[in-house]
C-alpha cells in the first residue's frame, strides 16, 4: 500500500552547521515536514558533532584515512542505507563528494555566490575582489563537478561599498537559511524534476507517496 511519510534527510557538515540548526529548529516547530535522520561529518572535532549529541540527533564521525574516497563513502553509504536516506544535505562539507554516493542519492548544497558566478573556496572574497555589486546564494543539486549542478533556486543580495567578506558573509547567510529549507521543502513535496540542466518547480501536488 501508499503511504504518505515524511522523506528521511541525513546532513553532512564538517564544522558549525549552522543551516542544520536552523532546519532542526523548523522541524520541531512543525515548519518543516520532514525527518532529520542523522548527521555524518569527517571531522571529529566539528562542533556540530557536539551540538548533534545534546539534541538527540543521531551522528557518526567517518574520518578521512588511508582509504581511498571510493572506500570512504561506502562507509559513509552503508550508514545513510540504514536510515532508509532520501535526500542528502549538504552543510559546509569540506569532501568533494565523488560518484559512490553522488549516483546513489539525491544531494543538495548551498553555495554564498549566484552560481555560475564565483564557484569554489571563499566565494565572498572572490565577490569583493571583483568589485561584483550583486551577491547571493544558490541552492543547486549536487553533480560530480563542483559547485555545477543544477540550480534549484537563488536569492540575491546587494554588496555595500563598506563590505568585508565577514559581513558579506553574514548578510547571505540570511539568506541561506530562508533559503535551503524552502528547496527542501519542494522536494519533500515531489515538486523538483531536473530537465538537463535546469530544475523545474512544478505546481504544489502534496508530498510525495513512498511505498511500504
Amino acid at each position: 500500500m501508499f503511504t504518505m511519510e515524511r522523506i528521511n534527510v541525513a546532513v553532512l557538515a564538517s564544522n558549525r552547521g549552522s543551516n542544520l540548526k536552523r532546519l532542526w529548529e523548523l522541524v520541531k516547530k512543525g515548519a518543516l515536514d520532514v525527518n532529520i535522520s542523522m548527521l555524518i561529518t569527517e571531522n571529529p572535532d566539528a562542533p556540530i558533532l557536539k551540538w548533534a549529541r545534546e539534541s538527540g540527533l543521531e551522528s557518526v564521525c567517518i574520518p578521512v584515512d588511508s582509504r581511498t574516497r571510493e572506500e570512504h563513502e561506502k562507509d559513509i553509504v552503508r550508514h545513510l542505507e540504514k536510515h532508509d536516506v532520501d535526500l542528502i544535505v549538504l552543510d559546509g562539507y569540506r569532501r568533494i563528494l565523488g560518484p559512490v554516493i553522488v549516483n546513489a542519492y539525491r544531494i543538495m548544497n548551498v553555495h554564498p555566490s549566484l552560481l555560475p558566478a564565483f564557484p569554489g573556496k571563499n566565494a565572498w572574497k572572490q565577490v569583493l575582489d571583483h568589485g561584483a555589486k550583486v551577491s547571493g546564494c544558490t541552492i543547486h543539486f549536487v553533480d560530480e563537478s563542483v559547485d555545477n549542478g543544477p540550480i534549484i533556486l537563488q536569492s540575491a543580495v546587494p554588496v555595500m561599498e563598506d563590505d568585508t567578506v565577514e559581513t558579506l558573509k553574514e548578510r547571505i547567510l540570511v539568506e541561506e537559511r530562508k533559503l535551503y529549507p524552502e528547496a527542501i521543502r519542494l522536494f519533500a513535496e515531489g515538486r523538483l524534476t531536473i530537465e538537463g540542466r535546469r530544475v523545474i518547480i512544478k505546481e504544489s501536488r502534496g508530498p510525495v507517496s513512498r511505498q511500504t
